[in-house]
């Protein structure tokens, strides 16, 4: 076996942006020199058997619409939720409070038949009916916010504290989803399963949490998959929001979220993905953060990848808008695997007549950040397509 196929140990990343998304203080032992062994010696049989017979273009559906269908139903069965179309929402909203140009209120409605979860809801001042987005927040390794990364806590001082950290680290220090209210916009950001209300889980409690939900014959990403996609049914329903003018919008898992549920959700007219998109073969190499396991299981859902690769499953938003944005310089997303994912996207949107309705970004000299003026393109572009 060459140098090149043994598995070692590698430096992985090193930087505050990837130590803090990794749970890591910048600097120390585990940020700097990572244990990527994780993968079999066979790890290159597994990947060359990997040909995705269900992609648009190696499918034997030409149609875009029935191979839509045909994509949504597979990745459906492999989330292992059952739709929950049937369980009422019966949202609980508590007594409302002034933003600056938008009201803000706790929500807390069922998503599932399973759990009540608690949301922010933000709307502008005017009459209405609004554009909407559903808002998705980011993995981070930071379990003490979850929906307070993107919008801010006005009920917890505490948890402010926490969350304007990580707006300047992250945000430009500006909350994206009150910005987006400002704008004009309906806002909905609720906790992922771990997060804010609905945790805190630890880092290395993870692997055992995705474990249990399999031994329940269910899964920790089939249930944030279908969680998200009742949230946006939930937030086109709404009497202060125009139905056919609702978009998904996130960072980092927020944009693995946001890209999933416009392939899952019908209510869903757009969708912005920031810092979450590329190939499978090219994230699963060595020294990848995905090798780690961990926070990888919100985003797995098991034998999917014999039928689809990763932009094969957010294609099946075409041909509806779609924003791509990743960073240069993102230790987690290196540039052939956004350069490869970006491609099977403009194929397939091309292929549904639709090329003008993608937009795929790489922005030079940036790591994994969702700054103010890539806040401020995505801002612009759905004031255009919405």
């Amino acid at each position: 076996m060459s140098g090149a196929e043994r598995l070692n140990r590698r430096t992985f990343v090193t930087g505050a942006a990837a130590a803090a998304f990794l749970g890591a203080a910048p600097g120390s032992a585990e940020a700097a020199d990572l244990v990527a062994g994780n993968l079999p010696d066979f790890h290159q049989a597994l990947k060359d058997e990997l040909n995705f017979p269900l992609a648009f273009g190696t499918s034997p559906v030409r149609d875009i619409r029935a191979w839509r269908r045909a994509a949504r139903a597979t990745v459906e069965e492999h989330l292992l939720v059952p739709r929950q179309d049937g369980t009422p929402y019966a949202p609980d909203h508590q007594e409302p409070s002034r933003g600056d140009g938008y009201t803000r209120e706790l929500v807390t409605l069922s998503l599932t038949r399973y759990e009540r979860v608690r949301a922010a809801l933000l709307t502008p001042d005017g009459p209405g009916p609004f554009p909407a987005v559903l808002l998705l927040h980011d993995h981070g390794a930071r379990f003490d916010i979850g929906k307070e990364k993107l919008v801010r806590p006005w009920y917890d001082d505490t948890r402010l504290a926490s969350a304007e950290a990580w707006s300047e680290k992250y945000f430009s220090g500006r909350f994206v989803g009150d910005e987006l209210a400002r704008r004009g916009y309906v806002v909905l950001c609720a906790d992922a399963l771990g997060w804010g209300d609905r945790g805190p889980v630890a880092y290395d409690q993870q692997q055992a949490l995705a474990s249990n939900f399999y031994n329940l014959g269910s899964s920790l990403a089939g249930l944030m998959a279908r969680e998200d996609a009742r949230a946006a049914g939930f937030l086109a329903g709404l009497h202060r929001v125009d139905a056919r003018r609702v978009a998904a919008v996130g960072f980092s898992m927020g944009g693995y979220r946001a890209w999933q549920t416009a392939a899952l959700s019908d209510h869903v007219a757009a969708g912005a993905a920031v810092c979450w998109m590329t190939g499978l073969k090219e994230m699963m190499v060595p020294g990848n953060n995905t090798l780690r396991g961990q926070s990888s299981y919100y985003m797995l859902h098991p034998g999917l990848a014999r039928h689809l690769d990763i932009p094969d499953v957010a294609s099946i938003a075409a041909p509806r808008p779609m924003y791509f944005l990743d960073g240069a310089q993102d230790p987690l997303f290196p540039a052939d695997g956004v350069r490869a994912a970006y491609a099977r996207l403009r194929a397939v949107w091309d292929s549904a007549h639709a090329g003008q309705r993608l937009r795929t970004e790489t922005w030079p000299g940036l790591g994994h950040v969702f700054t103010q003026p890539m806040q401020d393109e995505v801002f612009d572009w759905l004031d255009a397509v919405l």
